[in-house]
């Protein structure tokens, strides 16, 4: 042992030393894996010998670290970056985008049967408030929720509240439940709101008040709302996969849809403090509002359809998702 030690020394000295260096020129990193590999053989010599030693741990650190640089190399992070707005993310998007129609049309299906019942029912009128108090909503509280703080404390709160919604949605729609109590709830008061609006005289000013962040910000509960739902819909039918692989695929899938979501109610949050309660023109608040609207969706039919078709899912990467075991 001692002998062997002393003649292989140098050798296991100089693969630390290429292992510990920050920069490889092409021969030390041939130099690396050759060492590499020899001192492997002399390590299992050595087990062979005395299967504990200090000597077979000192070794077992290096080749260690050493495995790490032609193994565990970290991608550029400007690369992922732009592989995730530009693949990932318009991937994960794309696959939802027919749930995301579902969804909002029956969210705008349910508003409009309570914005018809309301507005048509005076009884229904009266059960929400006096006169006095229904005229105060149509006439200030509606118009001075979206200027009654700084523009830019209104955004960072809406931002926050809509994202923690969306994030809720994604999470919680393996329930099965959470979703669709949640869109219905909202559904609900938006169709309350404008019912009152409506029977008041206000439907102009509803939807010149609704339609600039409105557009972009419900799409994206829809797009959270549906991602929860396929979620759930893993757990029901996995098809040819085990619950837990599908379920996992899914996750992994979308959760990449609330990390974009973000990004996406960012936006529809700078709009709803700066644009919707500006003094612009209605055509021209509205206007931004579509302008928003449509390039989420030529970012999502035009970059996500390419990258579906080139096999792109949304999912990790097969090192970082990890192996699935075999089923039938």
């Amino acid at each position: 042992m001692d002998a062997l030690t002393a003649v292989h020394r140098p050798q296991w000295e100089r693969l630390n030393a290429l292992a510990r260096k920050r920069r490889l020129t092409g021969a030390e990193a041939d130099e690396l894996l050759e060492l590499y590999q020899s001192t492997s053989a002399q390590l299992s010599l050595i087990r062979s010998l005395a299967a504990e030693s200090a000597l077979s741990a000192s070794l077992s650190a290096i080749l260690a670290n050493a495995r790490t640089r032609f193994t565990g190399a970290k991608s550029n992070v400007f690369v992922d970056v732009a592989r995730f707005f530009a693949i990932s993310l318009p991937a994960a998007f794309y696959r939802l985008r027919w749930l995301t129609v579902i969804v909002g049309a029956v969210f705008m299906v349910i508003a409009a049967l309570f914005a018809a019942w309301a507005a048509g029912n005076p009884a229904v009128l009266a059960a929400m408030g006096s006169d006095a108090r229904l005229e105060q909503l149509v006439n200030h509280d509606f118009v001075d929720y979206y200027s009654e703080n700084p523009a830019a404390s209104f955004a960072g709160s809406v931002w926050t509240n809509n994202a923690w919604i969306a994030a809720q949605c994604v999470a919680l729609g393996i329930t099965g439940v959470f979703v669709p109590y949640s869109l219905f709830m909202n559904a609900q008061n938006v169709g309350m709101t404008a019912g009152v609006m409506f029977a008041y005289g206000r439907a102009d000013t509803f939807f010149s008040y609704i339609l600039p962040h409105g557009l972009m910000e419900m799409t994206a509960i829809f797009i959270a709302s549906a991602a929860g739902l396929r979620i759930f819909w893993a757990w029901v039918s996995p098809g040819p996969r085990r619950r837990l692989d599908a379920l996992a695929l899914e996750g992994r899938s979308l959760v990449t849809t609330a990390v974009g979501l973000v990004f996406v109610l960012f936006i529809s949050g700078l709009v709803e403090a700066y644009v919707t309660p500006s003094p612009l023109p209605v055509w021209v608040k509205i206007s931004i509002g579509a302008l928003v609207l449509t390039a989420y969706w030529a970012y999502t039919l035009v970059l996500g359809r390419r990258a579906w078709l080139g096999g792109e899912r949304g999912d990790l990467s097969a090192d970082d998702a990890g192996a699935a075991a075999i089923s039938a």
